[in-house]
């Protein structure tokens, strides 16, 4: 998808045309993110996360970078080469608090961003491989939070660290090997740790090659829409700079003023006050909990408390991995031929009064003890959970008949319905 005129760019400074000769590169980010890329005209604020979300990537890396110069990945001095960070590097505590407030925020985003891709179904086709490679770029981030989470080496780091490797235990005939393999030894030490950060260093990259294929697979088909219906003109579309540059970068300002809110002015709101103690491996916390942005696959992994078949541990391991993985096969549960939810009345309702309930549950039940009648709702929202997208996605997406799509993108902006199809008769259209 791209205007005529997009092949015949050429730079008007001579520096770049040598350079669009000898190596295209004007020409890559002219056809990437410039005017040569068109882009549906009816986007909303919600198509800005993906924006929002390379900025904070690349903010954790940089911040990253610097504060792993000072960091020490010993457990003698761990917890102290933090501290030195916080008080005698300079402007030290402002990177160590970015980076901390930063993968909060970064995960905020891809919250917004992946709930936005449920609504309007944006890993439908031609679509699927996008969607799939944003799956795979969360589950990285998950595995570079909970490392990174480690590094600081107080209370929480230390038991966060012997609860979630210990899940490894639950793994049948492997499972002990495969937990002392991870640590290198029975518990978390100075192997462990030197692990972690290596990992937690290298893995920002990988996640950053994985946003490439993201984009990468994103400009074949193009962007998806609000109204889920696919480009037919060139009218439909606008160049995404200078309309969505401007858009992003409203956004980009809004979000910074919240974000510098939190690192100025509240910047330990979003972490757990245990874990500026140093860690002791013979006192153990009243309540081991991961980041608040774990809670939900905490809840369900807690939500298994009685042996059936298998153990209660590792039906919880398996819960708790398979809540994401569902994920990957949602392009084949939701067989609806249309793409939006604003025109899926029945989709609607589940996704609004269902999911979104759900998953606020179990936010607020992965951070409470683990106790009733905590347990209790988590076993309802882990059940319903598992419901929506296994059951009633599928059934909904059967049974339902979708209200009426615009014939086109330019006619859902303007107005004009006079050519108006039935959803039913959208997958012929679309």
């Amino acid at each position: 998808m791209s205007f005529p005129w997009a092949k015949d760019y050429q730079p008007q400074n001579p520096l770049m045309r040598f350079l669009d000769e000898k190596l295209p590169l004007p020409r890559l980010v002219y056809n990437a993110v410039g005017a040569g890329y068109p882009v549906p005209r009816n986007l909303s604020y919600f198509w800005n996360f993906g924006v929002l979300a390379g900025f904070f990537l690349v903010l954790q890396i940089v911040t990253g970078v610097v504060l792993a110069m000072h960091y020490a990945p010993n457990t003698l001095v761990a917890f102290g080469s933090v501290e030195h960070i916080m008080r005698d590097v300079n402007w030290g505590w402002l990177m160590r608090y970015t980076h901390a407030n930063g993968a909060s925020f970064f995960f905020i985003v891809i919250y917004i961003h992946i709930f936005r891709g449920f609504f309007y179904a944006s890993y439908k086709p031609p679509r699927e491989m996008i969607w799939l490679l944003g799956v795979v770029i969360f589950l990285l981030m998950m595995a570079t939070a909970f490392m990174g989470y480690v590094l600081p080496w107080g209370q929480m780091s230390f038991w966060g660290a012997q609860v979630i490797t210990g899940l490894f235990e639950a793994i049948p005939l492997v499972g002990p090997g495969l937990k002392t393999w991870l640590l290198g030894g029975f518990a978390p030490d100075n192997a462990a740790l030197n692990r972690f950060f290596s990992l937690h260093y290298l893995l920002p990259f990988v996640i950053a090659g994985a946003v490439i294929l993201h984009i990468w697979a994103l400009h074949i088909p193009g962007s998806s829409n609000p109204t889920g219906v696919e480009v037919k003109q060139e009218s439909d579309t606008v160049p995404f700079h200078p309309y969505y540059t401007a858009k992003d970068g409203f956004g980009l300002g809004v979000a910074l003023i919240i974000f510098f809110a939190f690192v100025f002015f509240m910047p330990n709101m979003l972490g757990h006050p245990d874990n500026y103690i140093e860690a002791n491996p013979l006192s153990t916390p009243a309540h081991i909990v991961p980041e608040w942005y774990f809670y939900p696959f905490y809840a369900i992994l807690r939500a298994f408390t009685f042996d059936f078949i298998l153990p209660a541990k590792l039906w919880g391991v398996l819960a708790m991995f398979s809540a994401i993985l569902v994920w990957f096969f949602l392009p084949w549960l939701d067989k609806s031929p249309v793409r939006s939810g604003h025109y899926r009345p029945l989709f609607r309702k589940f996704f609004w009064f269902g999911l979104i309930p759900c998953m606020a549950v179990l936010f607020y039940c992965g951070g409470a003890p683990a106790e009733e009648p905590y347990v209790m709702i988590s076993q309802i929202a882990t059940a319903y959970y598992f419901l929506h997208f296994l059951v009633i996605l599928p059934i909904v997406s059967s049974i339902e008949r979708p209200d009426p799509l615009p014939f086109s993108i330019t006619e859902a902006v303007l107005g004009s319905d006079d050519n108006a199809v039935l959803g039913d008769k959208a997958q012929a259209t679309a």
